[in-house]
Protein backbone atom coordinates (compact mmCIF):
# COMPACT_ATOMS: atom_id res chain seq x y z
CA UNK A 1 0.00 0.00 0.00
CA UNK A 2 1.32 3.19 -1.49
CA UNK A 3 1.28 6.44 1.26
CA UNK A 4 -1.96 7.80 -0.58
CA UNK A 5 -3.81 4.55 -0.37
CA UNK A 6 -2.95 4.09 3.63
CA UNK A 7 -3.75 7.57 4.01
CA UNK A 8 -7.41 6.19 2.95
CA UNK A 9 -7.37 3.11 4.62
CA UNK A 10 -6.98 5.25 7.93
CA UNK A 11 -9.30 7.53 7.17
CA UNK A 12 -12.08 4.59 6.74
CA UNK A 13 -10.69 3.47 10.29
CA UNK A 14 -11.42 6.33 11.68
CA UNK A 15 -15.06 6.81 10.54
CA UNK A 16 -15.35 3.02 11.42
CA UNK A 17 -14.19 3.92 14.80
CA UNK A 18 -16.56 6.96 15.37
CA UNK A 19 -19.61 4.96 14.20
CA UNK A 20 -18.92 2.50 16.83
CA UNK A 21 -18.46 4.79 19.09
CA UNK A 22 -21.97 6.14 18.57
CA UNK A 23 -23.89 2.83 18.55
CA UNK A 24 -23.64 2.71 14.66
CA UNK A 25 -22.25 -0.52 13.05
CA UNK A 26 -18.89 -0.04 11.91
CA UNK A 27 -18.85 -2.29 8.81
CA UNK A 28 -21.87 -0.36 7.79
CA UNK A 29 -19.95 2.85 8.19
CA UNK A 30 -16.87 1.26 6.64
CA UNK A 31 -19.29 0.94 3.53
CA UNK A 32 -20.39 4.10 3.21
CA UNK A 33 -17.12 5.52 3.30
CA UNK A 34 -15.99 2.98 0.22
CA UNK A 35 -19.14 4.16 -1.54
CA UNK A 36 -18.05 8.12 -0.88
CA UNK A 37 -14.21 7.47 -1.73
CA UNK A 38 -15.28 5.74 -5.07
CA UNK A 39 -18.38 8.54 -6.34
CA UNK A 40 -15.79 11.19 -5.82
CA UNK A 41 -12.49 9.48 -7.41
CA UNK A 42 -14.49 8.41 -10.13
CA UNK A 43 -13.40 10.89 -12.84
CA UNK A 44 -9.40 10.84 -10.89
CA UNK A 45 -7.29 9.03 -13.15
CA UNK A 46 -5.86 5.50 -11.82
CA UNK A 47 -8.39 5.74 -9.17
CA UNK A 48 -9.51 1.79 -9.40
CA UNK A 49 -6.86 0.00 -8.57
CA UNK A 50 -5.57 1.96 -5.50
CA UNK A 51 -9.31 2.31 -4.38
CA UNK A 52 -9.62 -1.49 -4.55
CA UNK A 53 -6.33 -2.02 -2.70
CA UNK A 54 -7.74 -0.54 0.66
CA UNK A 55 -11.61 -2.19 -0.39
CA UNK A 56 -10.31 -5.42 -1.62
CA UNK A 57 -6.77 -6.28 -1.10
CA UNK A 58 -5.47 -8.86 -3.07
CA UNK A 59 -8.06 -8.49 -5.81
CA UNK A 60 -6.01 -7.72 -9.01
CA UNK A 61 -8.35 -8.74 -11.70
CA UNK A 62 -8.76 -5.00 -13.23
CA UNK A 63 -12.40 -6.16 -14.74
CA UNK A 64 -13.15 -7.39 -11.49
CA UNK A 65 -11.45 -4.04 -9.77
CA UNK A 66 -13.67 -1.63 -12.15
CA UNK A 67 -16.90 -3.08 -11.62
CA UNK A 68 -16.53 -3.00 -8.17
CA UNK A 69 -15.15 0.70 -8.34
CA UNK A 70 -17.89 2.01 -10.29
CA UNK A 71 -20.57 -0.14 -8.38
CA UNK A 72 -19.54 1.97 -5.62
CA UNK A 73 -19.58 5.20 -6.92
CA UNK A 74 -22.93 5.13 -8.54
CA UNK A 75 -24.16 3.92 -5.05
CA UNK A 76 -22.62 6.91 -3.57
CA UNK A 77 -22.80 9.66 -5.91
CA UNK A 78 -25.60 10.74 -4.64
CA UNK A 79 -23.41 11.52 -0.84
CA UNK A 80 -21.59 14.12 -3.48
CA UNK A 81 -23.61 16.87 -2.35
CA UNK A 82 -25.74 15.35 0.81
CA UNK A 83 -25.08 13.84 3.97
CA UNK A 84 -24.47 10.07 4.02
CA UNK A 85 -27.32 7.96 5.67
CA UNK A 86 -25.35 7.41 8.98
CA UNK A 87 -24.78 10.79 9.31
CA UNK A 88 -28.28 11.57 8.57
CA UNK A 89 -29.13 9.32 11.09
CA UNK A 90 -26.72 10.90 13.95
CA UNK A 91 -28.04 14.09 12.65
CA UNK A 92 -31.80 13.18 13.47
CA UNK A 93 -31.16 12.16 17.00
CA UNK A 94 -28.81 15.08 17.72
CA UNK A 95 -26.23 12.75 18.50
CA UNK A 96 -22.86 14.75 20.30
CA UNK A 97 -20.76 12.51 17.80
CA UNK A 98 -22.20 13.57 14.56
CA UNK A 99 -19.71 16.27 13.91
CA UNK A 100 -17.19 13.66 14.81
CA UNK A 101 -18.21 11.61 11.98
CA UNK A 102 -19.28 14.63 9.54
CA UNK A 103 -15.27 15.03 10.29
CA UNK A 104 -14.41 12.13 9.41
CA UNK A 105 -16.33 11.71 6.06
CA UNK A 106 -14.04 14.88 5.10
CA UNK A 107 -11.05 12.64 5.57
CA UNK A 108 -12.05 10.29 3.60
CA UNK A 109 -13.15 12.69 0.84
CA UNK A 110 -9.67 14.04 1.22
CA UNK A 111 -7.86 10.73 1.03
CA UNK A 112 -9.91 9.85 -1.99
CA UNK A 113 -8.86 12.41 -4.36
CA UNK A 114 -5.72 12.01 -3.82
CA UNK A 115 -5.74 8.42 -5.44
CA UNK A 116 -4.55 9.77 -8.72
CA UNK A 117 -4.18 13.11 -10.39
CA UNK A 118 -7.63 14.81 -9.60
CA UNK A 119 -8.92 17.38 -12.22
CA UNK A 120 -9.83 20.52 -10.69
CA UNK A 121 -13.49 20.15 -10.52
CA UNK A 122 -12.66 16.76 -9.14
CA UNK A 123 -11.31 18.72 -5.89
CA UNK A 124 -13.80 21.11 -5.93
CA UNK A 125 -16.29 18.58 -5.63
CA UNK A 126 -14.49 16.96 -2.68
CA UNK A 127 -14.58 20.31 -0.78
CA UNK A 128 -18.08 20.84 -1.66
CA UNK A 129 -19.21 17.01 -0.07
CA UNK A 130 -17.09 17.65 2.81
CA UNK A 131 -18.43 21.11 3.49
CA UNK A 132 -22.29 19.40 3.13
CA UNK A 133 -21.61 16.60 5.82
CA UNK A 134 -19.82 20.13 8.22
CA UNK A 135 -23.16 21.67 7.41
CA UNK A 136 -25.44 18.89 8.07
CA UNK A 137 -23.57 18.03 11.55
CA UNK A 138 -23.49 22.09 12.19
CA UNK A 139 -27.47 22.18 11.89
CA UNK A 140 -27.53 19.76 13.90
CA UNK A 141 -25.62 20.34 17.12
CA UNK A 142 -25.98 24.33 16.27
CA UNK A 143 -26.45 26.30 19.92
CA UNK A 144 -26.21 29.89 19.66
CA UNK A 145 -23.20 31.60 21.09
CA UNK A 146 -24.00 34.38 23.64
CA UNK A 147 -21.03 36.65 22.32
CA UNK A 148 -18.62 36.18 19.02
CA UNK A 149 -15.81 33.95 20.11
CA UNK A 150 -17.88 32.19 22.81
CA UNK A 151 -17.68 28.63 20.29
CA UNK A 152 -16.73 25.17 21.28
CA UNK A 153 -13.60 24.09 19.50
CA UNK A 154 -15.43 21.36 17.23
CA UNK A 155 -17.80 24.67 16.41
CA UNK A 156 -14.85 26.63 15.21
CA UNK A 157 -13.73 23.68 13.11
CA UNK A 158 -16.33 23.29 11.49
CA UNK A 159 -15.96 27.07 10.42
CA UNK A 160 -13.03 26.64 9.40
CA UNK A 161 -10.60 27.90 12.41
CA UNK A 162 -12.39 31.14 12.80
CA UNK A 163 -13.65 32.49 16.07
CA UNK A 164 -17.04 34.29 16.52
CA UNK A 165 -18.50 32.93 13.22
CA UNK A 166 -21.20 31.11 14.92
CA UNK A 167 -24.48 30.35 12.96
CA UNK A 168 -27.45 32.49 14.78
CA UNK A 169 -25.53 34.74 16.26
CA UNK A 170 -27.16 37.86 15.98
CA UNK A 171 -24.19 40.34 15.46
CA UNK A 172 -22.11 37.94 13.79
CA UNK A 173 -20.97 39.69 10.25
CA UNK A 174 -20.76 37.52 6.62
CA UNK A 175 -17.16 35.88 7.23
CA UNK A 176 -14.81 36.31 3.90
CA UNK A 177 -13.04 32.96 4.58
CA UNK A 178 -13.89 30.50 1.90
CA UNK A 179 -14.78 27.89 4.91
CA UNK A 180 -13.47 24.47 5.86
CA UNK A 181 -11.35 23.28 2.91
CA UNK A 182 -8.80 20.26 3.42
CA UNK A 183 -5.59 22.00 3.47
CA UNK A 184 -4.11 19.00 1.17
CA UNK A 185 -6.98 19.98 -0.70
CA UNK A 186 -5.45 23.45 -1.33
CA UNK A 187 -2.05 21.67 -1.75
CA UNK A 188 -3.81 20.02 -5.33
CA UNK A 189 -4.44 23.89 -6.56
CA UNK A 190 -0.97 24.95 -6.42
CA UNK A 191 0.26 25.99 -10.43
CA UNK A 192 2.59 22.89 -10.24
CA UNK A 193 0.27 20.65 -9.42
CA UNK A 194 -2.15 22.63 -11.91
CA UNK A 195 0.28 22.57 -14.20
CA UNK A 196 1.15 18.77 -14.11
CA UNK A 197 -2.77 18.26 -14.98
CA UNK A 198 -2.21 19.52 -18.22
CA UNK A 199 -5.34 21.84 -19.07
CA UNK A 200 -9.26 21.80 -18.96
CA UNK A 201 -10.73 19.55 -16.46
CA UNK A 202 -10.32 15.78 -17.28
CA UNK A 203 -12.24 12.22 -17.55
CA UNK A 204 -10.48 8.79 -16.89
CA UNK A 205 -7.93 7.04 -18.49
CA UNK A 206 -8.83 3.83 -19.86
CA UNK A 207 -8.32 2.04 -16.53
CA UNK A 208 -10.78 3.77 -14.66
CA UNK A 209 -13.21 3.46 -17.56
CA UNK A 210 -12.69 0.16 -18.60
CA UNK A 211 -16.16 -0.98 -17.02
CA UNK A 212 -18.15 2.19 -17.02
CA UNK A 213 -20.41 0.73 -18.91
CA UNK A 214 -21.22 -1.31 -15.60
CA UNK A 215 -21.98 1.86 -14.14
CA UNK A 216 -26.04 3.46 -14.14
CA UNK A 217 -27.74 3.06 -17.22
CA UNK A 218 -28.53 5.69 -19.52
CA UNK A 219 -31.46 7.75 -17.59
CA UNK A 220 -35.30 7.15 -18.69
CA UNK A 221 -36.32 10.81 -20.20
CA UNK A 222 -38.79 12.14 -17.73
CA UNK A 223 -42.23 12.08 -18.29
CA UNK A 224 -43.21 15.03 -20.49
CA UNK A 225 -45.13 18.14 -18.89
CA UNK A 226 -48.54 17.86 -18.01
CA UNK A 227 -50.53 18.89 -20.96
CA UNK A 228 -50.02 21.76 -22.90
CA UNK A 229 -49.36 24.89 -21.23
CA UNK A 230 -49.12 28.01 -23.03
CA UNK A 231 -46.03 30.01 -23.66
CA UNK A 232 -47.37 32.65 -21.44
CA UNK A 233 -48.31 30.24 -18.76
CA UNK A 234 -44.86 28.78 -18.56
CA UNK A 235 -43.09 32.58 -18.57
CA UNK A 236 -45.60 33.36 -16.14
CA UNK A 237 -44.04 30.06 -13.64
CA UNK A 238 -40.31 31.24 -14.97
CA UNK A 239 -41.08 34.67 -13.66
CA UNK A 240 -42.73 33.67 -10.61
CA UNK A 241 -39.21 31.65 -9.37
CA UNK A 242 -37.41 33.58 -6.55
CA UNK A 243 -34.34 35.81 -7.76
CA UNK A 244 -32.52 34.56 -11.01
CA UNK A 245 -33.54 38.02 -12.91
CA UNK A 246 -30.98 37.80 -15.89
CA UNK A 247 -32.09 34.43 -16.31
CA UNK A 248 -35.84 35.27 -16.63
CA UNK A 249 -34.07 38.04 -18.85
CA UNK A 250 -32.39 35.74 -21.49
CA UNK A 251 -35.00 33.51 -21.63
CA UNK A 252 -37.62 35.98 -22.40
CA UNK A 253 -34.99 37.20 -25.12
CA UNK A 254 -34.56 33.64 -26.42
CA UNK A 255 -38.31 33.17 -27.05
CA UNK A 256 -39.16 36.27 -28.28
CA UNK A 257 -36.10 35.90 -31.07
CA UNK A 258 -37.30 32.15 -31.90
CA UNK A 259 -41.07 33.62 -32.12
CA UNK A 260 -40.27 35.89 -34.28
CA UNK A 261 -38.32 33.61 -36.45
CA UNK A 262 -41.24 31.14 -36.59
CA UNK A 263 -43.37 33.90 -37.71
CA UNK A 264 -40.97 34.95 -40.52
CA UNK A 265 -40.67 31.31 -41.77
CA UNK A 266 -44.62 30.94 -42.11
CA UNK A 267 -45.19 34.92 -43.83
CA UNK A 268 -42.01 32.97 -46.33
CA UNK A 269 -39.31 35.30 -45.59
CA UNK A 270 -35.62 34.35 -44.63
CA UNK A 271 -34.92 34.04 -41.08
CA UNK A 272 -31.63 33.54 -39.76
CA UNK A 273 -31.35 29.71 -38.18
CA UNK A 274 -30.64 30.86 -34.44
CA UNK A 275 -28.86 27.84 -32.28
CA UNK A 276 -31.20 26.51 -29.89
CA UNK A 277 -28.56 24.64 -27.48
CA UNK A 278 -27.60 26.43 -24.43
CA UNK A 279 -24.84 27.07 -21.77
CA UNK A 280 -26.37 26.97 -18.21
CA UNK A 281 -23.59 28.30 -15.69
CA UNK A 282 -23.57 28.54 -12.30
CA UNK A 283 -22.83 26.98 -8.60
CA UNK A 284 -25.43 24.44 -7.18
CA UNK A 285 -28.14 25.04 -6.18
CA UNK A 286 -29.26 27.89 -8.16
CA UNK A 287 -32.14 26.33 -10.68
CA UNK A 288 -30.28 25.06 -13.59
CA UNK A 289 -32.73 21.64 -13.97
CA UNK A 290 -36.03 23.47 -12.92
CA UNK A 291 -35.49 26.14 -16.00
CA UNK A 292 -34.24 23.68 -18.41
CA UNK A 293 -37.17 21.45 -17.88
CA UNK A 294 -38.80 25.00 -18.25
CA UNK A 295 -37.23 25.62 -21.72
CA UNK A 296 -38.11 22.52 -22.71
CA UNK A 297 -42.09 23.40 -22.06
CA UNK A 298 -41.63 26.71 -23.67
CA UNK A 299 -39.82 24.76 -26.94
CA UNK A 300 -42.87 22.34 -27.13
CA UNK A 301 -45.17 25.30 -26.34
CA UNK A 302 -43.95 27.35 -29.49
CA UNK A 303 -43.92 24.11 -31.99
CA UNK A 304 -40.08 23.90 -31.90
CA UNK A 305 -39.93 20.82 -30.39
CA UNK A 306 -42.65 17.40 -30.56
CA UNK A 307 -42.37 16.46 -27.01
CA UNK A 308 -40.38 18.65 -24.93
CA UNK A 309 -39.07 16.22 -22.09
CA UNK A 310 -35.82 16.84 -20.08
CA UNK A 311 -33.26 13.91 -19.87
CA UNK A 312 -30.60 14.51 -17.41
CA UNK A 313 -26.93 12.59 -17.65
CA UNK A 314 -23.63 13.05 -16.95
CA UNK A 315 -20.73 11.52 -18.01
CA UNK A 316 -21.16 8.12 -16.51
CA UNK A 317 -24.01 7.76 -18.81
CA UNK A 318 -22.45 8.54 -21.84
CA UNK A 319 -19.13 6.65 -21.47
CA UNK A 320 -18.35 3.10 -21.66
CA UNK A 321 -16.27 0.94 -21.11
CA UNK A 322 -14.14 0.47 -24.63
CA UNK A 323 -13.73 2.41 -27.87
CA UNK A 324 -16.79 1.73 -30.06
CA UNK A 325 -19.28 1.09 -26.87
CA UNK A 326 -19.11 4.82 -25.97
CA UNK A 327 -20.94 5.75 -29.23
CA UNK A 328 -23.38 3.40 -29.49
CA UNK A 329 -24.37 4.53 -25.77
CA UNK A 330 -24.03 8.41 -26.23
CA UNK A 331 -26.32 7.83 -29.23
CA UNK A 332 -28.76 5.42 -27.46
CA UNK A 333 -29.17 8.47 -25.01
CA UNK A 334 -29.66 11.00 -27.47
CA UNK A 335 -32.28 9.03 -29.14
CA UNK A 336 -34.14 9.08 -26.12
CA UNK A 337 -34.19 12.63 -25.90
CA UNK A 338 -35.01 13.45 -29.36
CA UNK A 339 -38.30 15.22 -29.11
CA UNK A 340 -37.20 17.08 -26.23
CA UNK A 341 -33.80 18.61 -24.43
CA UNK A 342 -30.79 16.79 -23.45
CA UNK A 343 -29.54 18.30 -20.35
CA UNK A 344 -25.97 17.50 -19.25
CA UNK A 345 -24.46 18.50 -15.78
CA UNK A 346 -20.65 18.45 -15.33
CA UNK A 347 -20.39 18.55 -18.95
CA UNK A 348 -16.94 19.28 -18.27
CA UNK A 349 -16.29 15.88 -17.30
CA UNK A 350 -16.35 15.25 -20.82
CA UNK A 351 -12.72 15.93 -21.74
CA UNK A 352 -9.32 14.52 -21.46
CA UNK A 353 -9.32 11.26 -22.70
CA UNK A 354 -10.18 9.07 -25.97
CA UNK A 355 -13.73 7.79 -24.62
CA UNK A 356 -14.80 11.36 -23.60
CA UNK A 357 -13.41 12.41 -27.08
CA UNK A 358 -15.63 9.39 -28.35
CA UNK A 359 -18.74 10.83 -26.58
CA UNK A 360 -18.10 14.28 -27.75
CA UNK A 361 -17.88 13.30 -31.23
CA UNK A 362 -20.62 11.66 -31.05
CA UNK A 363 -22.73 13.99 -29.52
CA UNK A 364 -21.80 16.92 -32.22
CA UNK A 365 -23.16 14.46 -34.83
CA UNK A 366 -26.55 13.83 -33.12
CA UNK A 367 -27.53 17.44 -32.65
CA UNK A 368 -26.89 17.60 -36.38
CA UNK A 369 -28.95 14.86 -37.34
CA UNK A 370 -31.21 15.88 -35.26
CA UNK A 371 -31.44 20.16 -35.33
CA UNK A 372 -34.99 20.28 -35.78
CA UNK A 373 -36.29 17.95 -32.58
CA UNK A 374 -32.97 17.75 -30.27
CA UNK A 375 -32.34 20.49 -28.03
CA UNK A 376 -28.84 19.88 -25.98
CA UNK A 377 -28.31 21.81 -23.17
CA UNK A 378 -24.91 21.42 -20.77
CA UNK A 379 -24.07 22.97 -17.03
CA UNK A 380 -21.89 23.54 -14.62
CA UNK A 381 -19.12 25.80 -13.30
CA UNK A 382 -17.99 28.95 -15.22
CA UNK A 383 -14.36 27.84 -16.07
CA UNK A 384 -14.18 24.22 -17.05
CA UNK A 385 -17.29 25.11 -18.73
CA UNK A 386 -14.80 27.27 -21.35
CA UNK A 387 -12.05 24.59 -21.62
CA UNK A 388 -15.40 22.21 -22.66
CA UNK A 389 -16.55 24.43 -25.53
CA UNK A 390 -13.56 25.21 -26.75
CA UNK A 391 -12.21 21.82 -27.43
CA UNK A 392 -14.55 21.05 -30.03
CA UNK A 393 -14.81 23.12 -33.16
CA UNK A 394 -18.22 21.41 -33.34
CA UNK A 395 -19.56 23.06 -30.01
CA UNK A 396 -18.15 26.32 -30.44
CA UNK A 397 -20.10 26.32 -33.11
CA UNK A 398 -23.81 24.85 -31.59
CA UNK A 399 -23.51 27.08 -28.49
CA UNK A 400 -23.40 30.51 -28.87
CA UNK A 401 -25.72 31.59 -25.78
CA UNK A 402 -24.51 31.03 -22.31
CA UNK A 403 -26.68 31.94 -19.13
CA UNK A 404 -25.36 32.45 -16.01
CA UNK A 405 -26.96 31.49 -12.78
CA UNK A 406 -26.56 34.10 -10.06
CA UNK A 407 -26.53 32.84 -6.17
CA UNK A 408 -29.07 33.66 -4.26
CA UNK A 409 -28.87 36.95 -2.03
CA UNK A 410 -30.06 36.32 1.82
CA UNK A 411 -33.26 38.59 1.14
CA UNK A 412 -33.85 35.77 -1.80
CA UNK A 413 -33.03 32.44 0.24
CA UNK A 414 -34.94 33.87 3.10
CA UNK A 415 -37.89 34.53 0.37
CA UNK A 416 -37.13 30.58 -1.04
CA UNK A 417 -37.77 29.23 2.95
CA UNK A 418 -41.09 30.84 3.35
CA UNK A 419 -42.42 29.49 -0.36
CA UNK A 420 -41.39 25.92 1.15
CA UNK A 421 -43.17 26.36 3.89
CA UNK A 422 -46.08 27.90 2.75
CA UNK A 423 -46.33 25.27 0.06
CA UNK A 424 -46.13 22.78 3.02
CA UNK A 425 -48.62 24.75 5.59
CA UNK A 426 -46.11 25.95 7.84
CA UNK A 427 -45.39 29.62 8.70
CA UNK A 428 -42.58 32.08 10.15
CA UNK A 429 -42.96 33.73 13.09
CA UNK A 430 -41.16 37.18 12.68
CA UNK A 431 -38.68 36.31 15.46
CA UNK A 432 -37.25 32.74 13.29
CA UNK A 433 -36.69 34.47 10.02
CA UNK A 434 -34.81 36.86 12.38
CA UNK A 435 -32.66 33.81 13.13
CA UNK A 436 -32.54 32.41 9.87
CA UNK A 437 -31.46 35.85 8.73
CA UNK A 438 -28.59 35.52 11.20
CA UNK A 439 -27.37 32.03 10.07
CA UNK A 440 -27.21 33.29 6.47
CA UNK A 441 -25.18 36.16 7.28
CA UNK A 442 -22.56 34.06 9.31
CA UNK A 443 -22.38 30.88 6.50
CA UNK A 444 -19.11 31.06 4.16
CA UNK A 445 -20.26 30.90 0.67
CA UNK A 446 -18.25 28.20 -0.48
CA UNK A 447 -18.55 25.53 -2.82
CA UNK A 448 -19.88 23.85 -0.18
CA UNK A 449 -23.32 26.27 0.19
CA UNK A 450 -26.31 24.95 -1.48
CA UNK A 451 -28.28 28.52 -2.51
CA UNK A 452 -31.79 27.27 -2.46
CA UNK A 453 -30.78 23.93 -0.75
CA UNK A 454 -29.29 25.40 1.87
CA UNK A 455 -33.10 26.92 2.82
CA UNK A 456 -34.79 23.10 2.18
CA UNK A 457 -32.25 21.52 4.39
CA UNK A 458 -32.79 24.50 7.02
CA UNK A 459 -36.86 24.10 6.88
CA UNK A 460 -36.38 20.46 7.36
CA UNK A 461 -34.09 20.44 10.08
CA UNK A 462 -36.63 23.34 12.01
CA UNK A 463 -39.79 20.77 10.86
CA UNK A 464 -37.76 18.06 12.79
CA UNK A 465 -37.46 20.39 16.26
CA UNK A 466 -41.28 21.58 15.48
CA UNK A 467 -41.88 17.98 15.91
CA UNK A 468 -40.05 17.19 18.76
CA UNK A 469 -41.36 20.84 20.74
CA UNK A 470 -44.47 19.76 20.40
CA UNK A 471 -44.56 15.82 21.05
CA UNK A 472 -46.01 16.15 24.77
CA UNK A 473 -48.54 18.55 23.54
CA UNK A 474 -51.90 17.16 24.10
CA UNK A 475 -53.94 19.33 22.14
CA UNK A 476 -52.03 21.69 20.19
CA UNK A 477 -54.08 24.18 18.51
CA UNK A 478 -53.54 25.00 14.75
CA UNK A 479 -51.20 27.74 15.18
CA UNK A 480 -49.21 25.54 17.54
CA UNK A 481 -49.37 23.23 14.30
CA UNK A 482 -48.20 25.63 11.51
CA UNK A 483 -46.13 27.98 13.38
CA UNK A 484 -42.15 27.43 13.14
CA UNK A 485 -40.07 29.56 16.07
CA UNK A 486 -37.17 30.94 16.36
CA UNK A 487 -36.47 28.18 18.64
CA UNK A 488 -37.16 25.42 15.70
CA UNK A 489 -33.98 26.94 13.79
CA UNK A 490 -31.51 26.19 16.43
CA UNK A 491 -30.48 23.54 18.56
CA UNK A 492 -32.18 22.99 22.17
CA UNK A 493 -30.78 20.99 25.08
CA UNK A 494 -34.16 19.04 25.16
CA UNK A 495 -33.18 16.14 22.90
CA UNK A 496 -31.60 12.78 23.91
CA UNK A 497 -28.19 13.68 22.03
CA UNK A 498 -26.06 10.75 23.54
CA UNK A 499 -28.79 8.38 22.66
CA UNK A 500 -27.37 5.80 19.83
CA UNK A 501 -28.39 6.22 16.81
CA UNK A 502 -29.57 3.27 14.60
CA UNK A 503 -28.42 2.80 11.44
CA UNK A 504 -30.81 3.57 8.82
CA UNK A 505 -32.15 0.50 6.07
CA UNK A 506 -29.47 -0.02 3.15
CA UNK A 507 -29.84 2.70 0.74
CA UNK A 508 -31.28 2.10 -2.12
CA UNK A 509 -28.74 0.82 -4.60
CA UNK A 510 -29.97 3.03 -7.58
CA UNK A 511 -28.51 6.20 -5.37
CA UNK A 512 -31.88 8.19 -5.69
CA UNK A 513 -32.75 9.33 -2.22
CA UNK A 514 -31.45 12.43 -2.80
CA UNK A 515 -32.57 14.28 -5.72
CA UNK A 516 -32.01 17.51 -7.95
CA UNK A 517 -33.43 19.95 -5.90
CA UNK A 518 -32.78 21.16 -2.33
CA UNK A 519 -34.60 18.69 -0.28
CA UNK A 520 -38.62 17.31 -0.32
CA UNK A 521 -40.78 17.87 -1.73
CA UNK A 522 -38.57 18.31 -3.06
CA UNK A 523 -36.08 15.68 -1.60
CA UNK A 524 -32.60 16.87 -0.57
CA UNK A 525 -29.18 18.18 -1.72
CA UNK A 526 -28.23 14.86 -3.62
CA UNK A 527 -29.43 16.49 -7.37
CA UNK A 528 -28.73 16.78 -8.04
CA UNK A 529 -27.53 14.35 -8.58
CA UNK A 530 -26.81 15.63 -8.63
CA UNK A 531 -26.31 14.94 -9.83
CA UNK A 532 -26.61 15.00 -9.01
CA UNK A 533 -27.56 17.33 -8.46
CA UNK A 534 -26.65 16.92 -9.10
CA UNK A 535 -24.43 15.72 -10.40
CA UNK A 536 -25.28 17.39 -9.39
CA UNK A 537 -24.27 18.12 -9.62
CA UNK A 538 -26.90 18.95 -8.18
CA UNK A 539 -26.62 20.13 -10.37
CA UNK A 540 -27.89 21.44 -9.57
CA UNK A 541 -31.28 23.97 -7.90
CA UNK A 542 -34.73 24.10 -5.90
CA UNK A 543 -37.52 22.34 -7.55
CA UNK A 544 -40.94 22.91 -5.21
CA UNK A 545 -39.14 25.50 -4.56
CA UNK A 546 -36.18 25.95 -7.06
CA UNK A 547 -33.38 23.59 -6.51
CA UNK A 548 -31.60 21.45 -8.76
CA UNK A 549 -29.30 18.70 -8.15
CA UNK A 550 -25.95 17.85 -8.79
CA UNK A 551 -26.94 14.05 -8.93
CA UNK A 552 -29.49 12.17 -10.04
CA UNK A 553 -32.37 14.34 -9.99
CA UNK A 554 -35.93 13.65 -9.73
CA UNK A 555 -39.11 15.56 -10.78
CA UNK A 556 -41.66 16.71 -8.10
CA UNK A 557 -44.82 18.02 -8.45
CA UNK A 558 -45.25 21.55 -7.62
CA UNK A 559 -47.14 23.04 -5.10
CA UNK A 560 -47.89 26.52 -6.47
CA UNK A 561 -46.27 28.89 -8.89
CA UNK A 562 -44.01 30.60 -6.61
CA UNK A 563 -43.22 27.18 -4.96
CA UNK A 564 -42.10 24.68 -7.66
CA UNK A 565 -38.47 26.73 -8.36
CA UNK A 566 -35.36 25.12 -6.81
CA UNK A 567 -33.90 22.18 -8.35
CA UNK A 568 -30.44 21.01 -9.89
CA UNK A 569 -27.11 19.90 -8.71
CA UNK A 570 -25.95 21.10 -11.02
Amino acid sequence: MNADESRLAESLDQLSDVAAEAGLDPAAARDEGLRVAAALAEAVPGAPPAWAEVAHPGLTDLARINEAFFDAASRGRRWRGAPTDLLEALVASRHTLAPEYAEALTEVASSAVMLGTAPIWVIANASAASGAYLAAARLSSQRVPAFPGSESDAERRLLGGTPGMGLGSPDTMRPSIPGPIDPRLLDLLQPDRLAAQGGPPGGQDSGATASAALADPPAEPRTPAEPEKSVEELLAELDAMIGLERVKKEIHRQVALLTVEKMRTEAGLKAHKMSRHLIFVGNPGTGKTTVARLVGGIYKALGLLPTGQLVEVDRSELVAGYVGQTAMKTAEVCAKATGGVLFIDEAYALTGDQYASEAVNTLVKEMEDHREDLVVIVAGYPDPMVGFIAQNPGLASRFTTTIEFDDYSDDELLAILDSIAAGSDYELTDDARTRVRHQLEATPRTPAFGNGRFSRNVFEHAVGRHAWRLKDATEPTRDDLRLLTADDFTDQPDTPADEPAHAPADPPADGTAADDAPGAPEQDPAAVRADPDGPADADEAVSDGQTEQDGQTEQHEQHDTSATEHEDTA
